[in-house]
């Protein structure tokens, strides 16, 4: 029987990755004060799809790194933090069923599924101004947030930015796309 390799690095891709994330983990202390670059490591090698995971969030612009450890399920926190918002992903619009029901112009991809095929998840408003407590991100892009149902079922989806030294939060239709419009993913190692 053959074994599925799409989602595994090579052990060249993965020294590569590993090289670029501890780099980016030393450069900026700030963001995890208070954790060990060694552990992060060694939760990562333990698990490979993880580190496709990761593998897809920096081809595609997101400069991933620890933001942050959960205590409760002893998990390492990784969000996208380039400055804006990653440019592999985006002028998609919200989830499939906006991207199906757009009738002029579709957009060739939607978050959510994007975020789905990477093994990551959009952050919800919570997660999107803590993350700004570490930095200024997205000053001239915007990124999609997760959406409450309630407000999807209308048509409606949720985006944020950062102008003026403030975390703003907006809603558009979920159809709605932009080129300085992607969304930032977090990943529970």
């Amino acid at each position: 029987m053959k074994t599925d390799t799409s989602n595994q690095l090579s052990s060249e891709q993965t020294e590569l990755l590993l090289n670029t994330l501890k780099t980016r983990f030393e450069k900026n202390k700030n963001r995890h004060p208070k954790l060990d670059w060694a552990a992060v490591q060694t939760k990562l090698l333990a698990q490979p799809q993880k580190l496709w995971s990761l593998h897809e969030m920096e081809n595609t612009g997101g400069e991933p790194d620890v933001v942050g450890y959960d205590k409760e399920t002893s998990e390492y926190l990784f969000v996208d933090c380039a400055p804006e918002s990653p440019k592999g992903r985006r002028s998609a619009c919200y989830d499939r069923e906006a991207q199906v029901n757009r009738k002029d112009f579709p957009p060739q991809h939607n978050a959510q599924d994007m975020a789905a095929t990477m093994g990551i998840s959009l952050l919800t408003e919570e997660q999107y101004r803590a993350l700004q407590e570490l930095g200024n991100f997205d000053s001239k892009t915007s990124s999609w947030i997760q959406t409450p149902p309630n407000i999807r079922k209308l048509g409606g989806a949720l985006f944020a930015d950062f102008r003026y030294n403030h975390v703003f939060t907006y809603h558009n239709g979920a159809q709605s796309y932009y080129a300085a419009r992607g969304f930032r993913g977090m990943l529970r190692v």
